[in-house]
Formats: structure tokens, sequence, C-alpha cells
């Protein structure tokens, strides 16, 4: 019996856990969330009908990108976290990037293309759906709720210029890394490179509009993507290729860039809705134990923050949190002396701030939930 994902191609986190079986050898195989069995047999375990879902050989449902991966590297020596203390808190903050930081792009180019966009996304929305007398209907439906989340991510009239300047200039000092090394941290894909693929995959790698602007200005991106979603290495245009990653743990210039770009909107957002759920948490009795909402409609609140002297608002989402507790865990790990190191490689890009950026209360996955502790 081989392992079962529950996922379907646009879906932002499923890209994540796909690329993660494929270059890890773990033999699968996809079903789409509206197969029969996910409702029938997968729901009832996985308590959310989110995706990605994992069967595993034993019969295991994991919900949930980061804890399907989690299963595996726990399992097997963690093949994709490098061992130096510099290259890991890189590592797990492209995680967090990927899984929170280009949600805005991610959307707005999704969504607010329909001329480019509309009959693939429709395709894809349609076949997501159980075979029902109502399935055009749940697909106009669903489309609508996701194009209502880019509003809760921050996408509109106002953002929308800003939105867009800051993926490009993102996307191109992405592109420069890229045309230099074929991952993140060198000659293999780390958890970092994983939880990146999210977005620029099923969203900003597949839909028309992005797609576009990615194989046009950003080609070295493109075959990240590409070679992300195979199971051999895929660096042939590498001459001098390695097999491991960066030696003397090295993060190189070219992705300290990429960093400065991200940082000036990962920054203020993390802390502004650090702020918010903690104004929440300390209004709110939330028992240990009580689930720690993340979807579009659940947020616990909004935050405000500003860019480039531009005041956005989007949903406060704890989940985010969650993703920064690994970066932070990783940190508290660490001697004194990779301490100073890690705040003296973070320190130039604004970054220091997300390692004491932290919410009041701590959250944890069990029972496929993501909780309050």
């Amino acid at each position: 019996m081989t392992c079962s994902l529950y996922a379907i191609p646009h879906s932002l986190y499923s890209g994540r856990a796909r690329s993660y079986l494929i270059k890890n050898g773990i033999v699968f195989k996809e079903f789409s969330s509206g197969h029969e069995s996910f409702k029938a047999e997968i729901l009832p375990e996985a308590k959310l009908a989110t995706i990605p879902v994992l069967r595993t050989e034993d019969g295991k449902v994991i919900r949930d990108g980061a804890a399907i991966i989690e299963y595996f590297e726990s399992s097997n020596g963690r093949p994709c976290q490098p061992k130096t203390p510099r290259q890991r808190i890189i590592s797990a903050l492209f995680d967090l990037i990927g899984a929170e930081g280009l949600l805005r792009p991610a959307m707005h180019y999704r969504w607010n293309f329909p001329e480019e966009n509309l009959s693939f996304l429709h395709y894809h929305f349609f076949h997501s759906q159980r075979q029902h007398p109502e399935r055009e209907a749940k697909t106009q439906h669903m489309m609508d709720k996701m194009r209502y989340a880019a509003m809760i991510f921050g996408v509109n009239d106002v953002s929308v210029e800003l939105v867009e300047t800051l993926y490009m200039e993102f996307l191109l000092a992405l592109d420069k890394h890229f045309e230099q090394c074929p991952y993140l941290l060198g000659w293999k894909p780390c958890i970092g490179d994983f939880g990146l693929l999210a977005p620029l995959y099923a969203h900003l790698g597949r839909d028309p509009k992005p797609l576009q602007i990615m194989q046009q200005q950003a080609v070295h991106v493109y075959r990240w993507v590409e070679r992300m979603n195979r199971p051999d290495q895929d660096v042939a245009e590498y001459y001098q290729a390695g097999s491991d990653y960066l030696a003397d743990d090295q993060v190189p210039e070219t992705l300290l860039a990429v960093l400065r770009v991200i940082a000036e909107d990962l920054v203020p957002e993390t802390i502004a809705a650090a702020n918010s759920i903690n104004a929440w948490l300390a209004e709110n009795s939330v028992p240990s134990g009580a689930r720690a909402s993340r979807y579009l409609g659940k947020n616990e609140s909004k935050c405000r923050f500003v860019v480039r002297d531009q005041l956005l608002e989007a949903g406060a989402q704890p989940y985010r949190f969650f993703q920064l507790q690994q970066v932070q865990d990783v940190y508290q790990g660490c001697t004194d002396q990779d301490r100073a190191a890690i705040k003296a490689l973070l320190r130039p890009y604004g970054l220091e701030a997300l390692l004491t950026t932290r919410l009041d209360r701590r959250i944890e996955q069990r029972d496929n939930l993501e909780i309050w502790v």
C-alpha cells in the first residue's frame, strides 16, 4: 500500500507537501478533495475539510503540509534540515515566507486578472468538487469565497500597486539567486524550498497571468519551480554542480537580497498581527486545547501596518505564528555564539525582530488541529 495524498494542483499548500514527497522518493497516489473517499474516509480523522491531507501506508491521517513534512522528517533523520545554525534559520524563515509572506501577491495575481485566468481557474475548482447535481453552484461559491480571501489578506484597489511592486522586486531578486544556485541553500532543497514553493507553484507559477510574468521575467525562478516538482536534482545548466548545502554555513548574498525585499512587509505585518491577536487573547478567555482558527471568516482580528508610507489592513492569522515558532525554536536551540551569529545575519535586513515577536500563547498541532496551549 502506498501513501495517499489528497490535494489539488491549484492548492497553494498542497504544492509544498507534494514536492516534499517527490523529492524524497516517497511513493504516493494523489486524489482530489472531490473524491468520494475524502468525505467518507478522510474527513472524520482530518477534522477539517482542508488540504493537503496524507493517509500513510499504515492508515494514519495527517492534515496540513507542515505536519506531513514533519512526519517524514522526524522519522528519517531530517534529510531536508540544514545542520548549521545560520542555514537552519534561513530555511525556517523561507518556510514562513512561503506559507504566510506571499499571500497577497498569490491572491492578487489569481483573482484580479479574470480575462487571463478565469477559464483556467474554473476548470480546476470545478474538478475539485464532488460529482453532485449542484457541482457548478458549489464551484461558483468556492471561487467567490476565495476572491473574498484576497481582500482579507489585504488586496484592494488602494494596495494593488504596492502589492505588485513588492512582488516584482522579490521575484527579480529571487531570480538572481537561482541564477547562481539551483536551490535556496545550494545543491539540494531544504525545508524553506518546500515552503516557498507553495505560492510560487500553485498560484504564481501555474495561473496564466503570473505564469507569463515568471516565464518572461524570471526564468531561473520558473526553472526552480519545475525542478522542485521533479524527483531528480535537475541541475543540468549548472556545470559544476555539488550535492549538498553550501559549505561553512554559507548564506549567499543573493539570498540575503531576497530577504531584504520580503522583510519590508513581512516584519511590520507580523508585529502588527502579534499585537492584534495578543489583544484578542487578553480580552477573551481561551481554554487550553481550543482551536486556533486559521481560515477566512474566522480570523481572530485585523491588523494595520505601514509599508512604504502606505497603510495596509489584513486579517491577523494565528497560523503565521505557528510557522514563526519554528524559526524561534531553531534560534532558542542554538548556543550563545550561534545566536549572536544569527542576529548579526538578520539585523541588517530588519529581520531580527522576528526572533522575539510572539503570541502570548503557544500554538501546537494535535489530532490534526492547530490549538492554543
